[in-house]
């Protein structure tokens, strides 16, 4: 049933997760950009969701520098955890300002609903991971950082992203891994490695909860979650994948439509009305809509049509 319409059990989402990393089976985690597309990720049996900074900036049409403030952000995470009912790992870029700032975000993202919270260490204006003309901070701000995100939450977990492998090179994003792990850090994520053996050597050398980012079109060599976990990580996202492929087919049919005036020849790939409701569970609605009005015997639209 609806979050909407029933009252949900008490769950814990970082305990969710935390129970998934300890099964020993590599997780794969879908980035998904808006609440349907979070019911579709779990109607086809993913266990964690990603909320990417990237993809949500897209969809508001501005680029991933982060621009969104806090509150859009933690208002967009509400929405995709009341939806899908689903632990989300949630990047909050560099934590929305100091060591201090990172308290409250940290405290405003574990009250929407986010199973673990992923801070990284570049200097605003943030640029793509995967992008050149990137700076970071200092280690020693950056691990104030995850110190202070590590004491402020109650259960939520603690994503260190490090994007100093292509400034400074391994043996420093090797260091600021091992520091933020001893600063509280549950999951380090060392952002854009360009070969399997870089992935490999960051195992190695740092251990634990590893996150490894298999975006398109950029620096790292294109792996599976099981040659992942072969490696040494237990979670692997695909933080751009659904959005790219909807935006691009979107723009297909648009382009299509505006050709031949019909929109006829792509009835067979698109999702049916049934199809939509059963996923964003119409006839729920229905039912809880008729049962308060009494007894009134309004018709519903028929879901055939």
């Amino acid at each position: 049933m609806t979050w909407m319409l029933e009252r949900a059990p008490e769950q814990s989402h970082p305990l969710r997760l935390r129970e998934l990393l300890d099964s020993g089976e590599a997780l794969s985690v879908p980035g998904v950009f808006n609440p349907l597309t979070a019911l579709i990720a779990r109607k086809v049996g993913f266990d964690a969701l990603y909320f990417s900074g990237a993809a949500f900036s897209a969809s508001l049409g501005i680029p991933d520098i982060g621009l969104f403030t806090l509150d859009e952000l933690t208002d967009a995470v509400r929405w995709m955890v009341r939806a899908s009912g689903m632990p989300f790992i949630v990047d909050a870029d560099t934590g929305f300002g100091e060591a201090i700032n990172v308290i409250r975000t940290v405290r405003e993202l574990e009250a929407a609903g986010a199973a673990a919270i992923q801070i990284e260490d570049q200097v605003l204006p943030k640029r793509c991971g995967h992008l050149d003309g990137k700076t970071v901070i200092s280690t020693d701000a950056f691990v104030e950082k995850i110190a202070a995100a590590a004491q402020s939450r109650k259960d939520m977990l603690i994503v260190a992203r490090t994007d100093v492998r292509a400034i400074d090179g391994m043996e420093a994003a090797i260091e600021r891994g091992r520091l933020c792990k001893e600063a509280g850090a549950d999951i380090i994520f060392p952002e854009a490695m360009q070969s399997l053996d870089e992935f490999k050597m960051y195992a190695d050398a740092v251990g634990g909860d590893l996150l490894a980012n298999m975006t398109e079109f950029g620096r790292s060599p294109y792996l599976s979650v099981d040659e992942f976990a072969t490696l040494g990580y237990n979670i692997v996202i695909f933080p751009a994948s659904a959005m790219r492929v909807a935006t691009k087919a979107t723009e297909e049919l648009l382009t299509d439509l505006k050709r031949t005036g019909t929109q006829k020849e792509w009835l067979p790939k698109m999702q049916t009305r049934a199809e939509l409701y059963e996923l964003i569970e119409y006839d729920a609605y229905a039912e809880v809509d008729g049962a308060l009005s009494l007894g009134s015997d309004r018709a519903y639209m028929d879901r055939r049509d």
